[in-house]
C-alpha cells in the first residue's frame, strides 16, 4: 500500500482511496452525527446550497454549519461535534463548513473511494483502507493547517505501508506531539472559544463509524456510514 498526504485540497490527485481530514471540526462532527443516529449527512460547498436543500427536504432534515467557527445565521445547528452527540433531530443532516465540506467534494471528484477520518475514528478508518491512499487535509482557507497535518500523521502511522515524503513528514510532525490534545492545540489559526470542541476532537478511537462518500445529491456529497 502506498500512503500519501496532501496538505491542502489543491494538492489532491487521483487515488484509489482518499481520506479527508478536517479534525477541528467537520470530519469529527460527521462520524459523531452518524454514530448518534443520523442516516446521512449532505455536505455542501456553499451556504445557499445548504439552505436550498433544507427547504426541499423540509422536516426530514436539519441544516448546520459555520463560517470561521461562527454558526450561520438562521441554521438549526452549528458544526460542533458535541451538538451531534445527542439523539438526531431528523434523518438527514445538511452541513456546510469553512473548509471541511469543500474538501470532501474535492476528494469525491478525484478519488475512487472517499472516507472521512479524525482522531475519533482513527483505528476504524485505518482498518477500512484497503488500497493506495491519499490523506487529504482540509487545511484553512486553502493553506496548511497544523491540526489536520497532525491527524494525518497519526493515520499514516496507523496504516503502515510505503510512505511518500509528504506522508513521512506528517508522521514526524505527529510524533513530536505524543498527546493528541497538545497536537491539536499546536495550531495557530482560528478564533478562541473552541476549547471544549478541541478536547472532544482529541479523543482517539472513541467511535467505530467510518463515514464514506456515497453519491452526489444535486451538488451535495452524501455521506453515510460504511459497512464494516
Amino acid at each position: 500500500m502506498r500512503v500519501h498526504v496532501a496538505f491542502t485540497p489543491a494538492e489532491v490527485a487521483s487515488a484509489p482511496t482518499g481520506v479527508v481530514v478536517d479534525v477541528v471540526r467537520a470530519t469529527s462532527s460527521i462520524p459523531q452525527a452518524l454514530a448518534s443516529g443520523y442516516e446521512r449527512v449532505l455536505c455542501c460547498r456553499e451556504i445557499d446550497e445548504a439552505r436550498a436543500l433544507r427547504a426541499e427536504l423540509g422536516a426530514d432534515a436539519v441544516v448546520g454549519g459555520e463560517r470561521e467557527a461562527v454558526v450561520v445565521d438562521g441554521f438549526d445547528v452549528g458544526a460542533s461535534p458535541r451538538e451531534f452527540a445527542a439523539a438526531p433531530r431528523a434523518r438527514t443532516l445538511i452541513l456546510t463548513t469553512t473548509n471541511g465540506t469543500a474538501a470532501i467534494l474535492t476528494a469525491a471528484a478525484t478519488c475512487d473511494r472517499v472516507l472521512l477520518g479524525s482522531l475519533l475514528n482513527l483505528g476504524a478508518v485505518a482498518r477500512a483502507v484497503e488500497a493506495d491512499v491519499t490523506i487529504v487535509c482540509a487545511g484553512f482557507k486553502g493553506t496548511f493547517a497544523f491540526d489536520d497535518a497532525y491527524c494525518a500523521g497519526r493515520l499514516v502511522a496507523a496504516l503502515g505501508g510505503e510512505r511518500t515524503d509528504a506522508a513521512k513528514a506528517a508522521e514526524l510532525l505527529a510524533r513530536a506531539y505524543p498527546e493528541p490534545l497538545a497536537g491539536l492545540n499546536a495550531r495557530t489559526y482560528g478564533p478562541p472559544g473552541l476549547e471544549a470542541d478541541i478536547e472532544f476532537c482529541a479523543r482517539v478511537d472513541a467511535l467505530e463509524v467510518v463515514p464514506r462518500f456515497s453519491r452526489l445529491v444535486g451538488t451535495a456529497a452524501e455521506i453515510v456510514a460504511a459497512a464494516l
